[in-house]
Protein backbone atom coordinates (compact mmCIF):
# COMPACT_ATOMS: atom_id res chain seq x y z
CA UNK A 1 0.00 0.00 0.00
CA UNK A 2 1.23 3.38 -0.63
CA UNK A 3 2.31 6.01 2.00
CA UNK A 4 2.70 9.26 2.95
CA UNK A 5 4.85 11.83 4.79
CA UNK A 6 4.05 14.98 5.72
CA UNK A 7 7.09 17.26 6.80
CA UNK A 8 10.50 19.26 6.33
CA UNK A 9 12.33 19.21 3.11
CA UNK A 10 15.22 21.25 4.18
CA UNK A 11 18.98 22.39 3.21
CA UNK A 12 21.27 21.25 5.93
CA UNK A 13 24.86 22.10 6.46
CA UNK A 14 26.68 19.84 8.72
CA UNK A 15 30.70 19.43 10.22
CA UNK A 16 31.13 16.33 12.34
CA UNK A 17 34.78 15.78 13.35
CA UNK A 18 34.92 13.27 10.09
CA UNK A 19 34.11 16.08 7.52
CA UNK A 20 31.02 18.40 6.71
CA UNK A 21 28.92 20.14 3.97
CA UNK A 22 28.20 22.90 3.48
CA UNK A 23 24.86 22.63 1.99
CA UNK A 24 23.01 19.09 1.34
CA UNK A 25 19.22 17.88 0.86
CA UNK A 26 17.72 17.12 4.14
CA UNK A 27 14.71 17.36 5.91
CA UNK A 28 12.61 15.04 7.88
CA UNK A 29 10.51 14.03 4.79
CA UNK A 30 13.54 13.68 2.65
CA UNK A 31 15.20 11.42 4.66
CA UNK A 32 12.15 9.53 5.82
CA UNK A 33 11.24 8.95 2.14
CA UNK A 34 13.77 7.98 0.70
CA UNK A 35 14.04 5.52 3.23
CA UNK A 36 10.56 4.14 2.61
CA UNK A 37 11.05 4.34 -1.17
CA UNK A 38 12.73 1.33 -0.45
CA UNK A 39 9.53 -0.71 0.43
CA UNK A 40 6.57 1.13 -0.88
CA UNK A 41 5.02 3.75 -2.73
CA UNK A 42 6.17 6.80 -1.38
CA UNK A 43 3.71 10.67 -1.39
CA UNK A 44 5.46 13.48 0.33
CA UNK A 45 3.66 16.66 1.41
CA UNK A 46 5.99 19.95 2.20
CA UNK A 47 7.27 22.80 0.77
CA UNK A 48 10.11 24.24 -0.85
CA UNK A 49 11.31 28.11 -1.91
CA UNK A 50 12.74 28.85 -5.46
CA UNK A 51 16.11 27.59 -4.46
CA UNK A 52 15.20 24.25 -4.57
CA UNK A 53 16.65 23.07 -7.44
CA UNK A 54 16.47 20.19 -10.59
CA UNK A 55 19.40 18.67 -8.74
CA UNK A 56 17.48 18.27 -5.17
CA UNK A 57 14.10 16.82 -7.40
CA UNK A 58 15.97 14.25 -9.01
CA UNK A 59 17.06 12.70 -5.64
CA UNK A 60 12.93 11.93 -4.91
CA UNK A 61 12.47 11.38 -8.52
CA UNK A 62 15.26 8.37 -8.57
CA UNK A 63 13.42 6.58 -6.16
CA UNK A 64 10.01 7.43 -7.92
CA UNK A 65 8.92 9.20 -4.67
CA UNK A 66 5.49 10.86 -5.42
CA UNK A 67 6.33 14.94 -5.14
CA UNK A 68 2.87 16.03 -6.50
CA UNK A 69 1.95 17.33 -3.14
CA UNK A 70 5.39 19.34 -2.66
CA UNK A 71 4.84 22.91 -2.60
CA UNK A 72 6.83 25.35 -4.20
CA UNK A 73 6.98 29.07 -3.04
CA UNK A 74 8.80 31.10 -5.79
CA UNK A 75 8.90 34.23 -3.92
CA UNK A 76 10.85 32.05 -0.52
CA UNK A 77 13.79 29.99 0.49
CA UNK A 78 13.90 26.82 1.76
CA UNK A 79 14.24 25.53 5.09
CA UNK A 80 17.75 25.95 6.40
CA UNK A 81 19.29 24.10 9.58
CA UNK A 82 23.26 24.53 10.65
CA UNK A 83 24.51 21.88 12.92
CA UNK A 84 27.39 20.03 13.91
CA UNK A 85 28.45 17.14 16.52
CA UNK A 86 31.19 17.05 19.11
CA UNK A 87 32.77 13.15 19.38
CA UNK A 88 29.86 12.27 21.00
CA UNK A 89 27.73 11.98 17.83
CA UNK A 90 24.42 11.44 19.90
CA UNK A 91 23.57 15.44 20.38
CA UNK A 92 23.57 18.05 17.44
CA UNK A 93 24.83 21.57 18.08
CA UNK A 94 22.26 23.41 16.85
CA UNK A 95 24.09 26.78 15.14
CA UNK A 96 21.54 28.44 12.57
CA UNK A 97 18.09 27.80 11.66
CA UNK A 98 16.17 29.84 9.42
CA UNK A 99 12.24 28.43 8.73
CA UNK A 100 12.32 30.65 5.41
CA UNK A 101 8.95 29.24 3.91
CA UNK A 102 8.56 26.73 6.60
CA UNK A 103 7.44 29.23 8.77
CA UNK A 104 4.38 29.41 7.25
CA UNK A 105 3.37 25.97 6.38
CA UNK A 106 -0.19 24.83 6.00
CA UNK A 107 0.06 21.09 4.60
CA UNK A 108 -1.82 21.09 1.10
CA UNK A 109 -3.15 17.76 0.36
CA UNK A 110 -4.55 16.37 -2.73
CA UNK A 111 -7.55 14.41 -3.23
CA UNK A 112 -5.05 11.21 -4.02
CA UNK A 113 -3.06 12.26 -0.94
CA UNK A 114 -6.28 12.11 1.64
CA UNK A 115 -7.04 8.72 0.33
CA UNK A 116 -3.54 7.04 1.14
CA UNK A 117 -3.89 4.13 3.94
CA UNK A 118 -0.73 4.34 5.50
CA UNK A 119 0.29 8.16 6.88
CA UNK A 120 3.57 9.50 9.05
CA UNK A 121 3.25 13.04 10.55
CA UNK A 122 6.47 14.07 10.35
CA UNK A 123 8.05 16.46 13.00
CA UNK A 124 5.93 19.62 12.29
CA UNK A 125 3.47 21.47 15.03
CA UNK A 126 0.91 19.43 16.62
CA UNK A 127 -1.99 21.25 14.92
CA UNK A 128 -1.19 20.57 11.65
CA UNK A 129 -0.71 17.13 12.68
CA UNK A 130 -3.86 16.48 13.95
CA UNK A 131 -5.41 18.95 10.71
CA UNK A 132 -3.58 16.55 8.64
CA UNK A 133 -4.73 13.26 10.31
CA UNK A 134 -8.63 14.67 10.31
CA UNK A 135 -8.20 15.27 6.16
CA UNK A 136 -7.24 11.93 5.16
CA UNK A 137 -10.12 9.97 4.42
CA UNK A 138 -8.48 6.40 3.77
CA UNK A 139 -6.28 6.15 6.55
CA UNK A 140 -5.91 2.69 7.71
CA UNK A 141 -2.55 3.22 10.06
CA UNK A 142 -1.10 6.67 11.44
CA UNK A 143 2.11 7.23 12.99
CA UNK A 144 3.57 10.57 14.73
CA UNK A 145 6.47 11.80 15.71
CA UNK A 146 7.27 14.88 17.52
CA UNK A 147 9.89 16.65 18.98
CA UNK A 148 11.08 18.54 22.75
CA UNK A 149 9.84 21.73 21.46
CA UNK A 150 6.48 21.13 20.72
CA UNK A 151 6.59 19.30 24.29
CA UNK A 152 7.75 22.10 25.91
CA UNK A 153 5.19 25.03 24.28
CA UNK A 154 2.32 22.99 22.83
CA UNK A 155 1.87 20.23 25.31
CA UNK A 156 -1.61 20.31 25.27
CA UNK A 157 -1.93 20.42 21.49
CA UNK A 158 0.30 17.65 21.11
CA UNK A 159 -1.44 15.39 23.80
CA UNK A 160 -5.10 16.04 22.14
CA UNK A 161 -3.11 14.88 18.88
CA UNK A 162 -2.06 11.62 20.21
CA UNK A 163 -5.32 10.62 21.22
CA UNK A 164 -5.97 9.61 17.39
CA UNK A 165 -2.74 8.11 16.32
CA UNK A 166 -1.77 3.99 16.09
CA UNK A 167 1.81 4.61 16.57
CA UNK A 168 4.37 7.05 18.26
CA UNK A 169 7.82 7.28 17.57
CA UNK A 170 10.16 9.39 19.69
CA UNK A 171 13.51 9.54 21.38
CA UNK A 172 13.94 8.54 25.36
CA UNK A 173 14.49 12.02 26.23
CA UNK A 174 11.39 13.25 24.35
CA UNK A 175 9.33 9.54 26.07
CA UNK A 176 10.99 11.11 29.79
CA UNK A 177 9.98 15.02 29.04
CA UNK A 178 5.98 13.70 27.47
CA UNK A 179 5.37 11.29 30.41
CA UNK A 180 7.37 12.85 33.58
CA UNK A 181 8.67 9.11 34.10
CA UNK A 182 12.60 8.64 34.73
CA UNK A 183 11.93 5.09 34.01
CA UNK A 184 11.18 3.89 30.02
CA UNK A 185 8.98 0.99 30.65
CA UNK A 186 6.64 3.55 33.14
CA UNK A 187 6.90 6.16 30.80
CA UNK A 188 5.65 4.06 27.94
CA UNK A 189 2.95 2.46 29.82
CA UNK A 190 1.31 6.11 30.56
CA UNK A 191 2.24 7.62 26.65
CA UNK A 192 0.21 4.55 25.71
CA UNK A 193 -2.82 5.22 27.94
CA UNK A 194 -2.68 8.50 25.91
CA UNK A 195 -3.60 7.14 22.87
CA UNK A 196 -1.13 5.14 20.51
CA UNK A 197 -1.16 1.45 21.12
CA UNK A 198 2.45 1.20 19.72
CA UNK A 199 5.37 3.28 20.86
CA UNK A 200 9.04 3.16 19.68
CA UNK A 201 11.48 4.80 21.45
CA UNK A 202 14.44 5.57 19.29
CA UNK A 203 17.68 4.94 21.74
CA UNK A 204 20.51 6.50 19.41
CA UNK A 205 23.39 4.48 18.90
CA UNK A 206 21.74 2.36 21.89
CA UNK A 207 19.27 1.28 19.41
CA UNK A 208 15.37 0.87 19.69
CA UNK A 209 12.81 -0.72 21.69
CA UNK A 210 8.96 -1.26 21.35
CA UNK A 211 6.17 -1.18 23.77
CA UNK A 212 2.41 -2.51 22.47
CA UNK A 213 -0.14 -4.41 24.17
CA UNK A 214 1.83 -7.56 22.81
CA UNK A 215 4.65 -6.69 25.29
CA UNK A 216 8.43 -5.83 24.95
CA UNK A 217 11.18 -5.70 22.25
CA UNK A 218 14.18 -4.22 21.86
CA UNK A 219 17.28 -4.09 19.16
CA UNK A 220 20.66 -2.99 19.05
CA UNK A 221 21.92 -0.39 16.76
CA UNK A 222 24.22 -1.94 13.83
CA UNK A 223 27.59 -1.79 15.23
CA UNK A 224 29.44 0.51 12.51
CA UNK A 225 33.21 0.99 12.49
CA UNK A 226 32.42 4.57 10.64
CA UNK A 227 30.00 6.85 11.20
CA UNK A 228 29.88 10.08 9.24
CA UNK A 229 26.60 11.83 10.01
CA UNK A 230 23.99 11.10 11.94
CA UNK A 231 21.37 13.65 10.75
CA UNK A 232 18.30 12.27 9.78
CA UNK A 233 18.98 8.68 11.33
CA UNK A 234 15.54 8.82 13.04
CA UNK A 235 13.39 9.62 9.61
CA UNK A 236 15.04 7.19 7.76
CA UNK A 237 14.71 4.81 10.63
CA UNK A 238 10.68 5.84 10.93
CA UNK A 239 11.08 5.64 6.76
CA UNK A 240 12.18 1.89 6.98
CA UNK A 241 10.00 1.18 9.52
CA UNK A 242 6.48 2.61 8.31
CA UNK A 243 7.64 1.54 4.81
CA UNK A 244 7.81 -2.09 5.48
CA UNK A 245 4.37 -2.19 7.40
CA UNK A 246 3.18 -0.46 4.09
CA UNK A 247 4.62 -3.03 2.28
CA UNK A 248 3.03 -5.99 4.02
CA UNK A 249 -0.32 -4.02 4.69
CA UNK A 250 -0.24 -5.54 8.15
CA UNK A 251 0.67 -4.03 12.11
CA UNK A 252 0.31 -7.29 13.85
CA UNK A 253 3.38 -7.97 16.32
CA UNK A 254 5.85 -9.87 14.38
CA UNK A 255 5.48 -7.64 11.33
CA UNK A 256 6.11 -4.65 13.56
CA UNK A 257 9.01 -6.44 15.12
CA UNK A 258 10.45 -7.04 11.73
CA UNK A 259 9.90 -3.83 10.41
CA UNK A 260 11.99 -2.26 13.68
CA UNK A 261 14.89 -4.42 12.37
CA UNK A 262 14.55 -2.73 8.96
CA UNK A 263 14.19 0.55 10.45
CA UNK A 264 17.38 -0.31 12.37
CA UNK A 265 18.57 -1.24 8.60
CA UNK A 266 17.89 1.99 6.90
CA UNK A 267 19.18 4.47 10.15
CA UNK A 268 22.27 2.54 9.90
CA UNK A 269 22.96 3.40 6.11
CA UNK A 270 22.12 6.77 6.22
CA UNK A 271 24.63 7.83 8.72
CA UNK A 272 27.79 6.02 7.07
CA UNK A 273 27.94 9.22 5.09
CA UNK A 274 26.44 12.44 4.31
CA UNK A 275 23.04 13.70 4.27
CA UNK A 276 21.16 11.64 1.59
CA UNK A 277 24.67 10.18 -0.35
CA UNK A 278 24.39 7.20 1.00
CA UNK A 279 20.87 5.62 1.07
CA UNK A 280 20.61 7.71 -2.65
CA UNK A 281 22.53 5.05 -4.11
CA UNK A 282 21.67 1.82 -1.90
CA UNK A 283 20.20 -1.26 -3.53
CA UNK A 284 17.93 -3.67 -2.03
CA UNK A 285 20.41 -6.26 -2.31
CA UNK A 286 22.70 -4.54 0.46
CA UNK A 287 19.19 -4.13 2.79
CA UNK A 288 18.57 -7.48 2.41
CA UNK A 289 21.88 -8.59 3.59
CA UNK A 290 22.49 -6.06 6.78
CA UNK A 291 19.12 -7.59 7.67
CA UNK A 292 20.42 -10.76 7.62
CA UNK A 293 23.81 -9.85 9.33
CA UNK A 294 21.37 -8.39 12.20
CA UNK A 295 19.25 -11.72 12.10
CA UNK A 296 22.53 -13.36 12.98
CA UNK A 297 24.17 -11.01 15.76
CA UNK A 298 20.90 -11.22 17.60
CA UNK A 299 20.02 -14.97 17.47
CA UNK A 300 21.00 -17.18 20.33
CA UNK A 301 19.49 -20.44 21.02
CA UNK A 302 17.45 -20.83 24.01
CA UNK A 303 18.96 -23.72 26.25
CA UNK A 304 18.02 -23.39 30.18
CA UNK A 305 20.78 -24.03 32.31
CA UNK A 306 20.63 -27.00 34.09
CA UNK A 307 23.68 -26.88 37.00
CA UNK A 308 25.97 -29.52 37.65
CA UNK A 309 25.50 -32.42 39.91
CA UNK A 310 27.54 -31.75 43.13
CA UNK A 311 30.41 -34.27 43.38
CA UNK A 312 30.04 -37.02 45.94
CA UNK A 313 31.88 -36.16 49.06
Amino acid sequence: MSLLVVGSVAFDAVQTPFGEREKMLGGSATHFSLAASFFAPVRVVGVVGSDFGATEMKVFARRNINTEDLERIESGKTFFWRGSYDFDLNTAHTLDTQLNVFADFKPKLSSEAKRTPFVFLGNIQPDLQREVNMSITGKKLVALDTMNLWIDIARDSLIETIKDVDIMIINDAEVRQLSGEPNLHKAARLIRAMGPKTLVIKRGEYGAALFTEAGYFTIPAYPLESVFDPTGAGDSFAGGFMGYLANHENADDATIRRAMIYGAVMASFNVEEFGTERVARLTHEEINARFQEFKQMTHFEAVPFEPKAKAAL
